[in-house]
């Protein structure tokens, strides 16, 4: 009901912009191939790919138009020629474009004069809120262009903007779930996890920022169910070395492992899985025949059958990620409601604006900044008590860019 005020100026200067980037983008394309096409159509995109240019068609499939040039095919492509990444960024920016950029002006409400988007309770398996209408919980962060769209979200005249972000929630949520001593340690020591999992895997005292990157993959991709081959292709390291730094991590952190199993099993065996606040996600598993295990000792499940047969391995591996994704879920509404009803109760100068992920995003009138700062930060860190701190990362600015 709050919504959100838009820059309606700015966004026309950026549209004008990007245009002209992408038309140079463009150019740089056609020259490569030789020739001029329809970037949008993937009938002659195929073409120019795949029988001009003869990149790998084991890469692409058929489709009724010709070659599929979907965004896997792209990545599948990406060291085969230098047009890829043209091809690649040329899309972002379309998409960019069309989707915010030239989309957003024209969803102002005339009553309000901000944008007003939908937010649904019950549309994501993990519990999670889901925004429609537009989406303003998809706007990508990694490119220069999409970073400048959040630019164009204000707060009312003369107040601020206030970004409170939970810091690596889901690996302190895991490291509560799972009772993990190191990670607890660590993040009441208010350690680097990331490094301290890149020492523990190199094994050694010093590590540089690529090491620490490593660290940074392997922590987050655990809780996703990150093999061994999508663990090297993220990290450019070795399928062998990829291997041995997974069997140190299982080593090190054997709990993590034993608990993410604990809630394949349970999955198996009872149907469902829980969040700390006891939310349940359940898992039909009728495919391959494993619908017999419903009802079984957790424990006397051959887990390593359940994983290879077929499709089951995906949901085995939602299973095991969906008590943290949830908690993580549950968490944020939970401090929602309580700063909603302090807000009410204090007679706070601030308005919840968005929800995204594990962001909130207040516009707080400037004398409160200190007081309101202070409430959420205390509210969202204590609204749970876990064997681990919460930490909110909080961000001030006259636009949603300057926050991060």
């Amino acid at each position: 009901m709050n919504g959100i005020l838009i820059d309606v100026p700015y966004l026309v200067e950026l549209s004008r912009e990007l245009k002209s980037t992408m038309e140079n983008i463009e150019c740089k394309v056609f020259e490569l191939a030789k020739e001029n096409f329809n970037l949008s159509s993937p009938k002659q995109l195929g073409e120019i790919l795949f029988e001009k240019l003869n990149l790998d068609k084991k890469k692409s499939r058929k489709t009724k138009t010709g070659w599929s040039t979907d965004a896997v095919v792209l990545e599948r492509l990406v060291d085969e020629h230098e047009i890829i990444p043209h091809l690649i960024k040329h899309r972002t920016l379309s998409k960019l474009l069309s989707t915010y950029i030239d989309a957003l002006p024209n969803l102002i409400s005339e009553k309000t004069g901000r944008v007003h988007t939908n937010f649904n309770q019950a549309a994501t398996a993990t519990g999670r809120l889901s925004s429609s209408n537009p989406n303003l919980q998809n706007i990508p962060v990694r490119t220069e262009f999409s970073r400048r769209i959040r630019k164009a979200f204000l707060p009312a005249k003369d107040w601020k903007l206030l970004s409170a972000d939970y810091s690596q929630i889901e690996l302190r949520i895991l490291a509560h779930l799972a009772n993990e001593e190191i990670l607890i340690n660590a993040f009441h020591k208010n350690e680097d996890i990331h490094s301290l999992t890149a020492r523990l895997i190199f094994e050694k005292e010093e590590i540089n920022s690529d090491e620490r990157r490593v660290g940074k993959t392997i922590n987050f991709g655990v809780i996703y169910g990150m093999g061994i081959k999508k663990f090297a292709r993220s990290t450019g390291v070795s399928t062998p070395e990829a291997k041995e730094f997974l069997i140190k991590y299982k080593e090190r952190y054997s709990k993590i492992f034993k608990y993410l199993e604990l809630q394949e099993r349970l999955a198996l065996s009872k149907g469902y899985v829980e969040t700390i606040f006891g939310r349940k996600r359940e898992f039909k598993f009728d495919k391959n025949g494993l619908g017999r295990l419903k009802g079984k000792d957790p424990y006397e499940i051959d887990l390593q059958s359940a994983r290879r047969a077929g499709m089951e391995a995906q949901s085995l591996r939602a299973a095991a990620n969906a008590p943290i994704q949830g908690s993580s879920a549950d968490i944020i509404k939970v401090a929602m409601i309580q700063l909603n009803k302090k807000f009410i109760e204090m007679n706070i100068q601030a308005k919840m604006l968005l929800q995204v992920h594990d962001e909130l995003l207040f516009e707080v009138e400037p004398d409160s900044l200190q007081v309101t700062t202070k409430l959420i930060k205390d509210t969202m860190e204590n609204c749970v008590k876990l064997k681990v701190p919460l930490l909110v990362d909080i961000g001030i600015g006259d636009n949603w860019m300057e926050t991060k």
